[in-house]
């Protein structure tokens, strides 16, 4: 089943998302990366509202385009990096949804688990079919300090399609895949022992 997330992302919207779910995300969402995971984790100010937002680990390559931008490429960049800042973030700034890619560890699931967000995986290597998602860039802030890549972009996007790799109640995909894997792996090698092969 594919839901829909529409800006401003509820509480209401998110509970229901289970890991494993398909979603299409719909409205406004901020990027970020490294230096603004850091700069929100010391206490520094965001000058937008983040309160039942989207965060997207990314770095877009961006295009001048008349008075504004055009992104050309917005892919997920690796989420793990932003694990150290991830769950004060969520907990502070109300952070409703996390975009990205590679999965995020326990304290990320656990501050998902209190506040009743949510982290979706989109699709790594297809920044270009991404892109295309985004019908608006409708600012930039924190360019000339943080750079280009690092900057938070506002973005508003259509139909922007990813996976719940961790739901509102703390389940995380990638653990769950890895524990059904090793019981797996467990199976096959008291098999092996049981017939004399191992």
């Amino acid at each position: 089943m594919i839901h829909r997330l529409t800006y401003p992302f509820t509480r209401e919207q998110t509970e229901p998302l289970q890991a494993g779910d398909g979603v299409r995300v719909f409205g406004l969402i901020y990027t970020g990366r490294d230096r603004l995971h850091k700069y929100l984790f010391e206490g520094g100010a965001c000058p937008v509202p983040l309160a039942d937002g989207g965060l997207y680990h990314c770095g877009p390559v961006m295009i001048r385009e008349g008075a504004g931008w055009r992104a050309v490429a917005a892919g997920p960049t690796t989420s793990i990096r932003e694990e150290p800042f991830m769950a004060r973030i969520l907990r502070e700034h109300g952070v409703r949804v996390v975009i990205g890619k590679g999965g995020m560890g326990t304290a990320t699931a656990k501050a998902c688990a209190e506040t009743g967000s949510v982290y979706l995986e989109a699709v790594g290597g297809a920044a270009q079919v991404l892109a295309s998602c985004i019908v608006r860039v409708r600012g930039v802030r924190f360019e000339s300090e943080f750079g280009s890549a690092e900057a938070l972009w506002e973005l508003e996007v259509a139909d922007f399609p990813a996976l719940v790799s961790i739901d509102a109640r703390g389940v995380n995909l990638h653990h769950r895949i890895e524990h059904a894997s090793q019981r797996a792996l467990a199976r096959l090698l008291a098999n092996e022992k049981k017939d004399g092969r191992g």
